[in-house]
């Protein structure tokens, strides 16, 4: 059977994406899996592009195997699209309560037309000797004013998406993943392989 490498420690985010592959006979394997220890890559990019790349042929250069990396955070259109690639530590840390926190405070004055945002996700795939591939995911919405809900991680408390009343963090795991981001990112990941990606693998 093929195999690809999932560039996470993220049990849940492993096992999307080994149901994916698990469909087109490709095995995917998590960095949970591998008894070899894998150092963290510094993340050095200035787009989600540049990080998810990093990530995915660093260790495809290693590994000699094709690699799926990404690379994901929150867009904030008063902010002039900050915090992008720094969501995880905005706040000089990684801290998810204070992230939040800074978020707020700098969009204190911000009517609720004007708090449009969006979470971004981008996979990249590479594969030893090709070109990398990426595939891109969205979930658009806008910026609550004050954190509610206890389902979910990161900025999900102050997200709210597009056609709700609610906050991401309020939503059910399966309504939360059905409009994610990475679930969107799958989906055009999901079309390459089905369309002429698959060889790619071989």
């Amino acid at each position: 059977m093929k195999k690809i490498i999932i560039a996470t420690r993220n049990a849940g985010k492993a096992k999307e994406f080994k149901d994916l592959f698990i469909g087109y006979g490709i095995q995917a394997i998590s960095l949970l899996d591998l008894t070899e220890e894998i150092p963290e890559v510094e993340e050095t990019g200035t787009t989600f592009e540049e990080n998810a790349a990093l990530k995915a042929e660093q260790l495809s250069d290693r590994l000699s195997i094709p690699v799926l990396a990404d690379d994901s955070g929150l867009i904030i259109d008063a902010l002039g699209g900050r915090p992008g690639v720094f969501s995880a530590r905005y706040s000089g840390m990684k801290n998810d309560q204070k992230n939040i926190e800074k978020v707020l405070g700098e969009l204190e004055n911000i009517p609720t037309e004007e708090r449009t945002a969006r979470f971004v996700c981008v996979l990249a795939v590479a594969v030893p000797g090709q070109k990398t591939i990426f595939r891109k995911g969205d979930c658009e919405g806008s910026i609550a004013f004050f954190a509610i809900g206890d389902n979910g991680f990161g900025y999900d408390p102050v997200f709210i998406p597009k056609n709700y009343t609610c906050t991401m963090a309020q939503l059910s795991d399966n309504e939360k993943n059905s409009i994610s981001h990475r679930k969107n990112a799958i989906v055009e990941l999901d079309e390459f392989i089905k369309n002429d990606g698959g060889g790619i693998f071989r």
